[in-house]
């Protein structure tokens, strides 16, 4: 197992997805989905306390938007694990941090604002320009 420094911080200087990078994704691909699973718990805590028992039409109506969007919320919550867990996959196959379409290296940045990219910036937005062109037809 590997123990990462304290303050450790993935840098273009060293070796692209070298132990200590990828331990460093993993743990906080680990971290995310961590917080995802208690927020979904929560969720369905306050989800289970029962009916609506509100009088009140405007205040039933309030309850009610706002169990829609603690749904939406949840259902969000469980396609991203779903993503973190296969980003976990990749870190265990090897293939983690490298772009599917072309093999090249996705980038440090991006994996820092996004751990579940599967796509080089380049790659997406060719993938997004593709989308468009099928979805304007």
């Amino acid at each position: 197992m590997i123990t990462l420094p304290p303050d450790y911080r993935p840098s273009d200087a060293e070796e692209f997805m070298n132990t200590l990078q990828v331990e460093y994704f993993r743990q906080k691909l680990l971290r995310w989905r961590g917080d995802l699973l208690k927020e979904a718990d929560g969720t369905l805590a306050s989800l289970s306390e029962g009916g609506i028992h509100e009088a009140d039409i405007t205040d039933r109506a309030s309850v009610e938007t706002d169990r829609a969007l603690e749904l939406r919320t949840r259902d969000r919550a469980r396609k991203l694990i779903v993503k973190i867990n296969m980003a976990l996959q990749r870190i265990e196959n090897g293939s983690y941090g490298f772009c599917e379409e072309t093999g090249d290296p996705i980038g440090l940045k991006r994996l820092e604002a996004r751990p579940i990219a599967t796509l080089s910036i380049e790659a997406q937005e060719r993938h997004e320009r593709m989308e468009k062109i099928h979805r304007d037809d």
